[in-house]
């Protein structure tokens, strides 16, 4: 019982945790720096060295956003989609989706939903659907946690403290199906072969949340997820990249009260089986 397919790799995590040792004990030795030993770890050089590349990682959206365009660009050729935008002046958002039905979708963009970014949204008036998708692109991140973390910890209890909806959440990005994340959809059961090609990029099926339809409150504390086709763009990823039924995961929310604490439950489930849940736990907002 998982709250993603995937998990991350303990022996790629083992090495990088390897190397990071290696580069704490050994650093000193790379170049001519005019310092001791000791005195070079806890120096500007060394610890703004780790920042500054630390920064160029977490900061770079190139090849993120050309995954995502690559994605729509897929989408709209097959006809899954009428068509899409950049982010427009002063909007905050990722990308405005222009659905079959006339509606408009708004991609939020994020990096690993472990972050506090996560928690920074504001879902635009004119969206008729607005999902969140999360690229993180770290490959010695645990993608368990940092599914559960963004959608139990961070998400839902925004959505119901400040009565901000989310339609769905997208996991998805470029280093998904490779050797830095393998996944469990790519395993050859039956010799169907899922992976899509967009130009430098071979991906397999995105990971699909539904979410709820109304934020649940102490006069409804029970919300329980939609269908997949009740969110179009969450059905037009399922389809346009082959995902199964079984595949998509249902996120139900519940709220309750104990004094003048607001608690909530989370429950995601997938193939009709719970795959996670959370205690009544306790909404901790400032």
């Amino acid at each position: 019982m998982t709250v993603i397919p995937c998990e991350q790799d303990p022996r790629l995590r083992a090495e990088i945790e390897r190397f990071a040792e290696v580069l704490k004990t050994q650093a000193h030795k790379l170049r001519s720096h005019g310092l001791e030993e000791s005195s070079f770890y806890s120096s500007p050089i060394f610890r703004g060295a780790i920042e500054k590349v630390r920064g160029e990682f977490s900061a770079t959206m190139r090849g993120k956003r050309e995954f995502v365009q690559r994605v729509l660009n897929h989408m709209e050729d097959g006809g899954f989609i009428a068509g899409w935008d950049r982010t427009r002046p002063k909007a905050r958002n990722g990308y405005y989706v222009q659905l079959n039905s006339g509606g408009l979708a708004v991609i939020d963009l994020k990096g690993c939903l472990d972050g506090e970014n996560t928690n920074k949204f504001e879902r635009s008036r004119e969206a008729d659907e607005f999902i969140t998708w999360s690229l993180c692109t770290n490959s010695g991140a645990d993608p368990r946690r940092n599914a559960w973390s963004g959608i139990y910890t961070r998400l839902s209890a925004e959505m119901i403290s400040r009565s901000k909806r989310v339609d769905g959440v997208v996991i998805w990005d470029m280093i998904c199906g490779t050797l830095g994340r393998p996944c469990p959809k790519l395993r050859p059961l039956d010799g169907e072969v899922r992976r899509t090609s967009l130009g430098p990029f071979l991906t397999p099926p995105p990971c699909i949340y539904v979410f709820p339809a109304e934020i649940p409150s102490l006069a409804s504390p029970q919300s329980t997820a939609r269908a997949l086709g009740e969110v179009e763009l969450l059905a037009a990823f399922q389809k346009a990249f082959g995902g199964r039924d079984e595949e998509v995961n249902y996120v139900d929310f519940e709220v309750g009260k104990q004094g003048d604490q607001l608690f909530r439950r989370t429950v995601i489930r997938r193939g009709g089986v719970v795959q996670h849940a959370s205690e009544m736990t306790a909404i901790q907002r400032v």
